[in-house]
């Protein structure tokens, strides 16, 4: 029986890269896999976005980039204010086919928008799984660029998110959508 050192398991580790940024409401942590995000946190935040990784890929190895695929400089561009240039950031998600079918649908939620968790379960033509896809919303490796900011509570309160409501409210007006 083989047993493999330290740097043959090293070599099989997934290697993903990874940037910080400094933002008005935090330093971000995005890591990319290949030419895809495939997490974007807040550094506060970093143990949840490890136990997520690690679920996702088992072993990685993180190396530090600068501007991996450009995504930090996109990034930057949506705090000054260009709210469309994240659109085009390809997301490798992970997560189950339902998962994957509410963080597509984040996106189709417009910068200064919000829908309910209702009412995006009912785009999914599943009306009666709003909880479904708020823990699904709670799961999203990818923050802002999946705009799970963008999803409030039937009553339009702020629910849930999983960077802190104070991020979440900070987003939501950056955009420009008025709060009560």
């Amino acid at each position: 029986m083989l047993v493999a050192t330290f740097s043959e398991r090293q070599m099989k580790m997934k290697e993903l890269h990874y940037d910080t940024l400094d933002s008005p409401i935090g330093t971000i942590v995005l890591v990319v896999d290949g030419e895809q995000m495939c997490s974007l946190d807040y550094t506060d935040y970093e143990p949840r976005m490890l136990t997520l990784l690690r679920k996702r890929y088992g072993e990685f190895h993180l190396t530090r980039a600068a501007d991996p695929c450009g995504f930090s400089s996109q990034l930057r561009s949506y705090f000054a204010g260009d709210y469309r240039c994240l659109d085009a950031i390809p997301v490798n998600t992970g997560g189950t086919a339902f998962q994957q079918q509410v963080w597509s649908a984040l996106r189709t939620i417009p910068a200064g928008a919000t829908r309910s968790y209702g009412q995006l379960a009912a785009q999914l033509g599943k009306p009666t799984a709003y909880r479904a896809v708020g823990a699904a919303n709670a799961l999203n490796p990818v923050a802002i660029v999946l705009p799970c900011h963008r999803v409030v509570g039937a009553d339009t309160s702020l629910t849930g998110y999983a960077g802190g409501l104070e991020r979440k409210h900070w987003l939501l007006q950056h955009e420009g959508k008025t709060l009560l």
